[in-house]
């Protein structure tokens, strides 16, 4: 029988995160999955980051993660999205080359030595009794070979239970073509996780021949790439353009004449969707007064004619989906390549596991991605992750790592999923962040490589870059503070105030001033090449330090009041004032701390003050 440290169930983006975070830590790991000829398949939009996710990714990087250099080398549209806003919301997208994207992805799991790639379907969980509590010893192939782990990781994305739809017609499966995990799903029920059935769904897929492309307005990759990994100083791949159109009145009139015709309103389809990434059906319904949707065209891949149609995702008949990709213009003579579907998978409720992302009633069980209620390719793969790091922490005896949500949006995904739950694909966006300045794309670095080189995860190509970075920031703050405008700017007094003269630092925090124009001369001044991300950051610090500054008071108070920890065995029945309600959520989520407590939904703040004082003046003493 063979045995692993860590095993990882799943190969999409937060198994691939969990199993290279696992054997990087040193730990013995296998990645299982039913098709070795699709990990890191991109399943939807062959495209990464966005507004959050594009947060997300970059940290995924910062913190040791894969995601981000594999982007980078399959990117073949790189465009920097919200540059018309501040800087805390700017956000890096890529569309990606999906099949270099899965083959590049396989050749960096296949270098690390402590890891292994195995084909096969997972048909049970090995547990045993361990002091009165269930704990993970292995599992079962469905060939019915056992493998032992001293931890395992669910990564299962929408393959438990999955079932897909195309108008009437319905399927099991994991994805469009792919088997479905039935044996597997049924058994995580019966262990008596609470769980529930959620849905996304994809666009059809056309043939760029059949377009005519005049029709549609171009999107150009931007000039400049904005990497999404720290390490990457320019994407190999050619750049290739996306393209925006619109429906039409006819689309609005095929889709609400054919409703009864759609899974989603003839009641076959159950699961709940994403309210923010709806079907095609969805926006017509839910906003009757919007006349028409955009639509993006976008390439799969450099050597296919495949396009994926964003933005009109669907689960209508076949005839249907083809009239409305008719009724567009520039699509009147299209072929469609593949239908779009709608699938629902099983789900668990994500407040059955903890911050560590392992399960509370299985030890040594963690969940990640969408099996938590998740829906996106950067979701899973945070999750994952940090599922694979605390894994091996727990193999070790180690803490786990949690990241608070001052530190990363990392940290505010999972700390909503597991304290909150969701009832709905849950999607990351910069208004869920309380300190989104704080957590900018381009300081994601400064924020998490220091905890990747501290648990070990950052390979030394990171930890270098990481402290050049931080010797440019410090080399171009003191050139700044020691510099007045008329050094660096002829004739650039006529643009501070009143015509004077100030330190560079002051001309910098104006908003029309940027510390990029001062390029040349700072390179020229240090004696060196100051690259763009020390800039970038630099720049924001100037210009935003005082709100900076009350964030980071307002952090402060966070950590000193909410991180007041709760013992994980309190007995909340007991305390005097609390509601039966409030009782069983803080019994059911088992907050490990007081800020934790405060942000579950029906929790109220004289709910917190009880709870605090009752802390304050028992402690540990009833905690059963």
């Amino acid at each position: 029988m063979r045995k692993f440290d860590v095993l990882v169930v799943g190969a999409g983006h937060a198994g691939c995160e969990a199993a290279r975070a696992a054997a990087r830590l040193g730990a013995s790991t296998a990645l299982v999955t039913m098709n070795l000829d699709l990990i890191a398949q991109m399943s939807c939009n062959p495209a990464m980051g966005g507004i959050a996710k594009g947060h997300l990714a970059r940290e995924i990087d910062a913190l040791g993660g894969v995601l981000g250099e594999v982007t980078d080398y399959a990117g073949i549209q790189f465009r920097l999205l919200n540059t018309s806003r501040g800087p805390a919301v700017w956000a890096p997208r890529a569309q990606c080359d999906k099949k270099i994207y899965r083959t590049r992805m396989r050749e960096v799991l296949e270098e690390e030595p402590n890891l292994r790639l195995l084909q096969a379907e997972i048909a049970a969980l090995l547990l045993v009794e361990d002091s009165g509590k269930r704990r993970i010893d292995g599992v079962v192939f469905a060939d019915g070979r056992q493998v032992r782990a001293g931890a395992v990781i669910l990564t299962t994305g929408t393959f438990l239970n999955g079932e897909a739809h195309v108008g009437d017609q319905r399927s099991s499966c994991g994805r469009s073509g792919e088997l479905p995990s039935v044996h597997l799903a049924n058994q995580v029920r019966a262990i008596g996780f609470h769980w529930t059935r959620m849905k996304t769904g994809t666009p059809p897929r056309v043939d760029g021949r059949t377009i005519d492309w005049s029709s549609f307005a171009i999107q150009e990759a931007d000039a400049v790439p904005t990497p999404f990994s720290f390490l990457t100083v320019q994407p190999p791949q050619q750049q290739i353009a996306c393209y925006l159109g619109y429906t039409t009145p006819l689309t609005r009139s095929l889709i609400l004449d054919n409703l009864d015709r759609s899974p989603l309103y003839s009641g076959k389809i159950q699961g709940i969707g994403p309210r923010y990434c709806p079907s095609i059906e969805d926006k017509f319904v839910k906003f009757p007064d919007k006349g028409r949707h955009q639509i993006f065209l976008e390439p799969e891949g450099l050597d296919t004619h495949e396009v994926y149609v964003n933005g009109m995702s669907t689960s209508m008949p076949v005839d249907v989906q083809e009239a409305m990709l008719a009724s567009i213009p520039g699509l009147e003579a299209t072929e469609m390549i593949r239908p779009g579907y709608a699938i629902e998978y099983d789900c668990m409720d994500a407040r059955e596991v903890s911050h560590s992302l392992e399960t509370k009633r299985v030890t040594g069980l963690f969940f990640a991605g969408q099996i938590n209620g998740t829906s996106g390719y950067e979701e899973a793969a945070a999750q994952g992750l940090m599922a694979g790091i605390n894994a091996v922490r727990s193999l070790g005896g180690d803490d786990a790592l949690v990241l608070g949500r001052e530190e990363a949006y990392i940290g505010i995904l999972i700390d909503d999923l597991v304290t909150k739950g969701t009832d709905e694909p849950y999607r990351m966006f910069t208004s869920r962040a309380e300190f989104r300045l704080n957590l900018r794309i381009d300081n994601a670095d400064e924020r998490l490589t220091p905890c990747a080189i501290r648990i070990g995860l950052a390979s030394p190509e990171r930890r270098s870059a990481f402290e050049h970075k931080e010797t440019q920031k410090r080399l171009l703050r003191k050139t700044l503070e020691e510099s007045r405008v008329r050094d660096a700017i002829p004739g650039g007094t006529a643009r501070s105030a009143n015509g004077s003269n100030p330190l560079l630092t002051e001309w910098c925090r104006r908003p029309e001033n940027s510390v990029r124009e001062l390029c040349d001369f700072l390179n020229f001044r240090t004696g060196a090449t100051i690259d763009t991300g020390a800039m970038l950051t630099v720049d924001a610090e100037l210009k935003y330090g005082g709100y900076l500054s009350q964030q980071n008071r307002r952090v402060e108070r966070l950590r000193t009041g909410g991180a007041r920890p709760i013992p994980e065995s309190l007995v909340y029945a007991g305390i005097s004032g609390l509601s039966r309600e409030i009782q069983e959520k803080l019994s059911r989520v088992r907050p490990a701390t007081l800020g934790q407590a405060s942000r579950i939904p029906g929790v109220t703040p004289v709910a917190i003050t009880l709870l605090d004082v009752y802390l304050s003046t028992n402690g540990e003493a009833s905690s059963g």
